[in-house]
C-alpha cells in the first residue's frame, strides 16, 4: 500500500481543547503523520501544561487560549492562526464536556452548557475554517462524536443530546461541502483509558475490579477499555487523503459495543 496516502506533510491540523487526554493523542498521532499542530484551550494554565507536554514529546505546537462557545474568539484565533501558521487544512472538534446528573434533577442553564460546548461549538469552529477550506480546494473536518451519539444512558441527558446532534452536524456539513472538496466525518471513542475515567477502573479495597469497569469489559467484545493510541490510526486515515470519498461518516472506536447485544446472564 501507498503510505502517501496516510501522508499530512505539511498540513495544518488544528485539534481543539488538545492539551491532554484524546485531543492530545489523536494531535500527537497527527504530527507523526506529518501535521503541524495547532491547538486551544480555555485557560492560560491548561494551555501552557499543554504546551510544556507537547514539548517534552519533542512536539512544536501551536498554542492558543480560545474559548470555543465564543464566537467572536473562535474568529478571531482562526484569523490569528491563518496569519502566524497558515490556514487550516484539518480540524478535530475535540473541546467537550459531560455532567452526569439525572435528568429531573438537571436544570435548563446546565442542560444548554453542555448542549453549547458539545454542539454548538464544533458549529461555530468548523463555520470560521471553512471559507479558508473553500479557498485552498478542500480540508478535513473529524468531530469527536460519542456511543452516545447513538445510545442513551441514566444521567447523560445533555450529552447525549449534543453527541445526536453533532452526528447529524456531520451529516450536514458533508452535505452542504462535499462539492468544494471537504470531507466531514466524526470519530467515536469507547470506553477509553484516560484520567478522568481513573476511578471508574480503580480496583475496590477487596481486590475486586470496580462494578462500572467490569459492566464495561462485559459489554465489549475486546474485553478491554480502549487506550488513546487506538484512536491515532482512525483518525490519520480521516485527516488524511487515504478519505477523500469518505464523507458523512462516523467511525467508531470502541472494541465492538455497539456491535454487540451482551452476554447472556
Amino acid at each position: 500500500m501507498n503510505n502517501d496516502l496516510f501522508s499530512l506533510n505539511g498540513k495544518i491540523a488544528w485539534v481543539t481543547g488538545a492539551s491532554y487526554g484524546i485531543g492530545y493523542a489523536i494531535a500527537t498521532a497527527l504530527h507523526k503523520a506529518g501535521a503541524v499542530i495547532v491547538f486551544n484551550d480555555i485557560g492560560q494554565e491548561q494551555l501552557d501544561k499543554g504546551l510544556a507536554s507537547y514539548k517534552a514529546d519533542g512536539i512544536k505546537a501551536h498554542g492558543y487560549v480560545c474559548d470555543v462557545t465564543d464566537e467572536k474568539a473562535v474568529n478571531e484565533t482562526a484569523a490569528k492562526i491563518e496569519k502566524e501558521v497558515g490556514a487550516v487544512d484539518i480540524l478535530v472538534n475535540n473541546a467537550g464536556i459531560i455532567k452526569r446528573i439525572p435528568m429531573t434533577d438537571m436544570s435548563a442553564q446546565e442542560f444548554r452548557q453542555v448542549i453549547d460546548v458539545d454542539l454548538n461549538a464544533p458549529f461555530i469552529v468548523a463555520k470560521a475554517v471553512i471559507p479558508s477550506m473553500i479557498k485552498k480546494g478542500g480540508g478535513k473536518i473529524i468531530n469527536i462524536c460519542s456511543m452516545m451519539s447513538e445510545l442513551g444512558r441514566e444521567t447523560v441527558s445533555a450529552y447525549a443530546a449534543a453527541k445526536g446532534g453533532l452526528k447529524m452536524l456531520t451529516k450536514n456539513i458533508a452535505s452542504e461541502f462535499g462539492q468544494y472538496n471537504i470531507q466531514c466525518n466524526g470519530l467515536g471513542p469507547g470506553y477509553i483509558e484516560t484520567p478522568q475515567t481513573a476511578p471508574l477502573r480503580e480496583k475496590q479495597a477487596d481486590g475486586s475490579r470496580h462494578p462500572f469497569d467490569k459492566f464495561i469489559i462485559a459489554k465489549t467484545p475486546a474485553a478491554r477499555w480502549g487506550k488513546p493510541a487506538d484512536l491515532a490510526g482512525p483518525a490519520v486515515f480521516l485527516a488524511s487523503g487515504a478519505s477523500d470519498f469518505v464523507n458523512g461518516h462516523i467511525l467508531y472506536v470502541d472494541g465492538g459495543i455497539l456491535a454487540y447485544i451482551g452476554k447472556q446472564p
